[in-house]
């Protein structure tokens, strides 16, 4: 069993990444999450079920601020130099994301200098980071582009001695039913290069897209499913049963499976399971019935907005045949192809390639300003990297680094 690769999860969220690689064979160190609510679903999936991280003794099993790690585990740190393949995962990107307000001065923003300072520490073999779109792009300054937090990060590691290569990839032509456009870069230690004449930094990106064919055929999965594709068994026609977990609420319950990707989603299932947090939002008459005349007249978002008079609206009606657009970590954002509500946990979570058999925990939703310390259902998913490209992104780092 151990000669598995050994990694550690920075920034791991509900641990999207963990279970991809975790699929492709590797094996967690440790993740580091900030969020109580994101780490207890990792805990619960990866650390509960799976046993898939070896944790260290220094390390509390919890919730923890990298920062903190940083701080009080410096020499910990150290001591894992030559012992680590990868470290996997990207700081949080609110600051940067397109889909937000672009804030420079975010202190988000900040965790790029503390994910440097890990890698400075730990010394992996093999950097694989994930951030939004926005993470390419300078934040104007007096009309000015100033520099891109994506060039500062790969100046930043060439200096540590990586080779470093970054490019934006879109999961849809991956087999995930989402367009979803993100900044991925790999390094690889300079010394590992030399030993291996014919790994370089484009590597990666050439292997990932040349395995792919075969990688979904392997799976009996497609190339771009859509969105009927991925979630049509959880219509709430099926029939409503009382939630699990929230008894003043109902809950769908599943229907046949039409494709293969619900058969993957659910290919570990028993066949007297429940849907996991598919729980429906309670919609007042007005909203249903505006959600219905949208979908039957397929409203675009600005029809939708001057029809119904509404100032502040982003809201999409998703379209069947296609995959969605990036998922947001807001469900209000959009509107089911053919039933007129929001969507619901599991079918967000369908559209970013978890199996039906990973449970979510926290609170469903939140707002106000508990929504800056808290990470609800949705957007704990909002902000996962999406399994299916996880596994992908595994199996040619491991292939890179054999």
């Amino acid at each position: 069993m151990n000669n598995s690769k050994t990694y550690i999860d920075l920034f791991s969220g509900c641990g999207g990444l963990s279970l991809g690689l975790h699929n492709a064979g590797w094996k967690g160190i440790f993740a580091i999450e900030k969020s109580i609510d994101a780490f207890e679903t990792l805990e619960h999936n990866l650390i509960k079920k799976k046993k898939h991280f070896d944790w260290p003794s220094w390390l509390e099993q919890k919730n923890h601020d990298i920062n903190d790690v940083l701080d009080k585990n410096s020499d910990n740190l150290t001591q894992l130099r030559g012992k680590v393949d990868l470290v996997a995962g990207g700081p949080p990107c609110q600051g940067f994301s397109m889909a937000g307000r672009r804030i420079e001065n975010d202190s988000r923003n900040d965790l790029i200098n503390s994910y440097i300072k890990f890698i400075d520490y730990v010394r992996p073999k093999l950097i694989f980071f994930e951030n939004v779109k926005g993470f390419t792009l300078g934040f104007k300054k007096n009309d000015k582009k100033g520099k891109a937090y994506s060039k500062y990060v790969v100046e930043e590691l060439e200096k540590l001695g990586y080779t470093v290569r970054g490019k934006l990839i879109d999961f849809s032509n991956y087999g995930i039913p989402q367009k979803r456009t993100r900044f991925i870069l790999v390094g690889i230690q300079k010394e590992f290069i030399e030993e291996k004449p014919n790994i370089n930094k484009d590597s990666f990106f050439k292997e990932i897209e040349n395995n792919k064919e075969a990688f979904l055929v392997n799976k009996n999965l497609t190339i771009n499913p859509s969105l009927e594709n991925a979630i049509s068994d959880l219509l709430q026609s099926n029939g409503e049963i009382q939630s699990s977990d929230t008894p003043n609420f109902k809950e769908g319950v599943y229907g046949v499976k039409l494709s293969n990707y619900q058969r993957y989603c659910r290919r570990f299932l028993k066949s007297s399971s429940k849907v996991d947090s598919h729980r429906f939002a309670k919609h007042t008459t007005t909203v249903k019935n505006r959600f219905q005349i949208a979908i039957n007249e397929k409203l675009s978002n600005k029809e939708y907005k001057e029809r119904f008079n509404l100032k502040k609206s982003s809201t999409k009606i998703l379209e069947a045949n296609k995959p969605t657009p990036t998922i947001t970590t807001l469900p209000d954002d959009y509107i089911h192809y053919c039933e007129p509500r929001i969507m619901t946990v599991r079918e967000y979570a369908r559209i970013q390639s978890f199996p039906d058999t990973y449970k979510f925990k926290g609170k469903y939703t939140t707002g106000g300003k508990r929504r800056t310390q808290e990470v609800p259902r949705y957007s704990q998913i909002g902000n996962a990297i999406p399994p299916l490209f996880g596994e992908q992104a595994g199996l040619v780092l491991k292939q890179i680094i054999s």
